[in-house]
């Protein structure tokens, strides 16, 4: 028998050309090091969310270092505030805010490669080339690969302007390549922080208050403590009185009960057996600093939903903030021929990550390690050093990939969490939520209502436009989106109330909702006017792109215009099939475009979603197939989030805690198809990982109107749709 083994192609991304192993690496630059055998390695310095980042963010360093993809080792940066700037994910913003420092990178490696080759072969560095790894004089007929000049270019000053590739000349960039993780993840390698372990390492789970507005009085851990495995039990506060909290600081309850033992069941049983009382607090307010700097009122009480309802609808025509007003919109409903009005809500969600809150910490005397799957670790290591007192220079942050994110993991308070109970206990832990613990600790999206109503005059036509959004506790509100700027006669204002459920950043914060009222009430609008749907957007499109009223608008009518006609072109919108009922919605949100056309059948008595088509102007794609995986599940998670999700409160308790009360979307309720187009320019990247999502909710509501001749402006959506099917089938 005989075996081949080749170690290096375990580190590649891609079936590789080289295979020998390197004897020497050199550092050219934060983002890359080249081994003397010309493989690269390229770090990629964002957290991975699952939007394919870790596989996109050295393409484009690779596309400008002028390198063959096949001998390009991919690794995850560690935090490096000095290597790396805005090292965190979050508002569809990493390849955007990236896209310069990682050409940059890739560049500027490439000259430092010229540079030394120019002094090796006494040329000037104009007359040498580059093509996949290899260096070139062409009249004097010398070649060397990067590997034989890399020990030299790392000696070269850094350039600190170099000439960028045109567009036309990307050979990578723009180009599918497979994820540079996919083989562990199919077969189940260690990547996310759950998996972690390290020798000694003692677990940690935490115990909350069971309801908002609550907190601890009293723990009698006498039971628990004498349980097999168990280190320790004891109470502490997430941040000090006098820290002040910035934005991603949010942490719902500060004061916990940690359990230590040596396993997660030993664990788990202890905290079961723990005796705990709690006391309603109450209100108060705090200041937070940096991002949305304000006073933060903290309500006492226990709420419910049924509260927070009628809140809503009092709001709804009570005292509220005018954001945006164009003409005389007040005039305009009084002269108004027909008024078109409807409210729409929207409850609290839960981000539900498939792999549960944690993170391993290791806290000494001097310095604090810590490793795990978090989106903003740029900006926790400052909470960290503040809590610990430990200086920013010893705090060492590993990022894992993370199992699910989508803004639940930008408020890391349980990396602090592990932090001061490895401190305590004087040894390394990993800290585990349950599902439960995750559930119902925060953090969630607001939950919401807006009202829309449109004036019409006799002829039909649109004269004013008016929205007035609010949440508890976010007012969703974006006052100078589209269709502001469309309408002479425009009026926006907004409403929030406090609470204290703690909510923040949901995939596509506050677009996920305002899409869903919007493009449902414009669709309803374009109905009462007689008009096809695309054509309607379209016609209010051409009015802001040649004559647009303000000047606040915040979209671009042209790129807006583009995504509705490739949807209607790739969809076959005009094409009528029976039995098939279309929805279409379009969005702009996070500097991107998203069209979509949702079709629906009933077969055998069940909505089944037939298929997807979608729209995206998110400028130059860097890699098309995770560019469309990206999108497929945005797709199905609006869809879920539409159809079923909600949470719910009773007396401050969350009423749903796991998978058995909170529903998900299945596999069979997927999309049977789904097919994504992007509209093809040389506009540089304006993000992806959120701008798919928010429309995809209001195609669903109106495709669910043209199915059951109803409109739907309450989610979730499911409910009614089980109405429609129990009268048809009556």
């Amino acid at each position: 028998m005989l075996l081949g083994f080749n170690w290096m192609a375990g580190c590649q991304p891609v079936g590789g050309s080289i295979t020998s192993i390197p004897d020497e690496w050199f550092e050219i630059n934060g983002f890359l090091k080249i081994a003397n055998n010309g493989l690269v390695t390229i770090l990629s310095p964002n957290p991975e969310g699952g939007q394919n980042i870790k596989t996109s963010m050295p393409m484009i360093v690779a596309e400008e270092l002028d390198v063959d993809w096949r001998n390009v080792i991919v690794e995850q940066a560690p935090l490096n505030t000095d290597s790396f700037t805005r090292q965190f994910i979050g508002g569809s913003q990493a390849i955007r805010r990236g896209w310069q420092s990682l050409r940059m990178a890739g560049a500027s490696a490439r000259h430092m490669l010229l540079e030394a080759a120019a002094q090796a072969w006494q040329v000037s560095v104009e007359e040498i080339t580059t093509e996949a790894g290899m260096l070139r004089h062409e009249s004097s007929g010398k070649s060397a690969g990067y590997g034989d000049m890399a020990s030299a270019a790392a000696s070269i000053p850094v350039p600190e302007e170099v000439e960028l590739k045109d567009v036309k000349d990307f050979k990578i960039i723009g180009t599918s390549r497979k994820n540079v993780d996919g083989s562990k993840i199919v077969t189940g390698q260690p990547l996310f922080g759950i998996d972690y372990h390290r020798e000694d390492m003692l677990i940690a789970m935490i115990t909350h208050p069971p309801a908002f507005g609550m907190k601890l009085k009293s723990v009698d851990d006498s039971a628990a403590r004498a349980m097999p495995g168990i280190k320790d039990i004891f109470t502490f506060q997430v941040f000090n009185d006098d820290y002040e909290q910035q934005f991603f600081d949010t942490c719902t309850f500060t004061e916990l009960v940690a359990v230590v033992g040596d396993s997660t069941w030993e664990v788990m049983k202890a905290k079961e057996a723990l005796t705990l009382e709690w006391e309603p607090f109450d209100g108060y307010s705090y200041q937070r600093g940096g991002f949305r700097a304000g006073t933060i009122q903290v309500p006492g009480g226990l709420e419910n939903t049924a509260d927070h309802n009628a809140k809503m609808i009092e709001m709804a025509s009570g005292p509220v903030d005018v954001a945006r007003r164009d003409g005389n919109p007040e005039q305009a409903f009084r002269s108004a021929a027909k008024i078109i009005e409807r409210t729409y809500t929207a409850p609290f969600l839960a981000h539900n990550c498939m792999e549960p809150m944690n993170f391993f910490a290791h806290v000494t005397a001097d310095k604090a390690e810590f490793v795990g799957p978090l989106q903003k670790p740029e900006l926790t290591e400052q909470a960290v050093s503040a809590r610990l007192g430990i200086p920013l220079e010893n705090i060492d942050i590993q990022m894992t990939r993370l199992g699910g994110g989508y803004g639940r993991r930008s408020y890391a308070h349980w990396l602090i969490e592990a932090g001061i109970i490895s401190q305590k206990v004087d040894a390394p832990i990993k800290l585990i939520y349950s599902r439960e613990d995750d559930m119902t600790s925060g953090i969630y999206r607001s939950t919401y209502s807006a009202t829309y109503r449109a004036a019409l005059d006799a002829d039909n036509n649109l004269t004013a436009f008016h929205v007035r959004a609010g949440g508890i506790p976010e007012n969703p509100l974006y006052a100078n989106r589209f269709p502001a700027g469309a309408i002479d006669n425009y009026l926006a204002e907004g409403w929030e109330q406090p609470s204290n459920i703690t909510t923040g950043s949901f995939r596509a914060p506050r677009s996920n909702f305002m899409a869903a009222a919007e493009q449902s009430f414009l669709d309803e609008l374009a109905e009462a006017m007689r008009k096809d749907p695309i054509d309607f957007r379209l016609e209010l499109l051409e009015r802001a792109r040649t004559n647009p009223v303000g000047e606040r608008n915040d979209y671009d009518a042209v790129r807006y215009a583009g995504v509705l006609e490739l949807v209607r072109e790739k969809s076959g919108w005009d094409d009528k099939q029976s039995g098939l009922h279309r929805g279409v919605a379009a969005y702009f949100c996070h500097n991107s475009y998203a069209a979509n056309v949702l079709d629906m059948a009933i077969e055998d008595g069940k909505p089944v979603i037939k298929r997807v088509c979608t729209a995206l102007d998110c400028g130059i794609v860097v890699n098309p197939d995770a560019a469309t995986n990206l999108s497929e599940g945005a797709i199905v998670d609006a869809i879920g989030n539409a159809m079923y999700g909600q949470l719910t409160f009773k007396d401050g308790r969350p009423e749903q805690s796991n998978f058995d009360t909170y529903r998900m979307i299945r596999h069979s309720e997927a999309p049977k198809f789904i097919d994504v187009h992007f509209v093809e320019n040389e506009i540089d990247p304006t993000g992806l990982g959120e701008p798919a999502f928010p429309p995809v909710f209001a195609a669903l509501a109106n495709a669910i109107y043209k199915m059951s001749g109803e409109r739907v402006s309450e989610q979730p959506f499911s409910p009614h749709v089980e109405v429609f099917l129990t009268e048809t089938a009556g």
